[in-house]
């Protein structure tokens, strides 16, 4: 229904940005891929897709047209919603899930919080021949954002909140992430490490 969404990015967190298109502002569901490869305050264009639930309307954003093609692929299997799917994007690069797909690698898959065995081996039997004819198409550059100490645990915790995960939960998986690695991690490496530790 909508493919993209064009205009001025009015604001950018880890797990949704806000898009001025000529003074509308449009809320849409990101990943860590694409909130890496925004530019802040720049005009700049997600392609996206339309979610309807009987709860909810929801627009998902991407930076390319791979890492959609890949939330659309997962969604496609029985048991992954778009959160999860979104949640696989934040965790591992669309590159790294293609990789998984096709090698069927399983523990990989299965890394992401909320994906168990038989889930991941769903993933790869129903999408193994898909991604091998589309794996071309993708291409993993990113670049990786650069924030301080504090402001990085706040901006975790409000990423992992919106991607379903108890704030308690998020909070102690956020500490252990900052504890053993050290405060020299990105925004981006924090989620991940605290998504396979929650």
């Amino acid at each position: 229904m909508i493919a993209y969404i064009e205009g001025r990015l009015t604001h950018k967190e880890p797990a949704y940005v806000i898009i001025d298109v000529n003074g509308v502002g449009y809320e849409i569901r990101i990943s860590l891929q694409t909130y890496s490869a925004l530019p802040e305050g720049e005009k700049c264009r997600l392609h996206t897709h339309f979610h309807v639930r009987e709860d909810a309307q929801i627009l998902y954003g991407f930076a390319d047209r791979a890492e959609k093609k890949i939330f659309l692929d997962l969604m496609s299997v029985s048991g992954i919603g778009a959160n999860t799917a979104l949640m696989m994007l934040s965790s591992l690069s669309s590159m790294e899930i293609q990789q998984a797909i096709v090698s069927e690698d399983v523990r990989t898959i299965q890394s992401v919080k909320g994906i168990g065995s038989k889930t991941a081996q769903r993933v790869i039997l129903e999408l193994r021949d898909k991604v091998k004819k589309d794996l071309y198409l993708t291409s993993s550059t990113q670049t990786l954002p650069v924030t301080s100490g504090n402001t990085i645990r706040n901006e975790a915790l409000s990423a992992l909140t919106t991607l379903g995960i108890p704030r308690n939960v998020a909070e102690k998986s956020i500490d252990t992430v900052m504890k053993q690695e050290g405060s020299s991690l990105s925004l981006e490496q924090v989620i991940k490490l605290a998504l396979k530790v929650s």
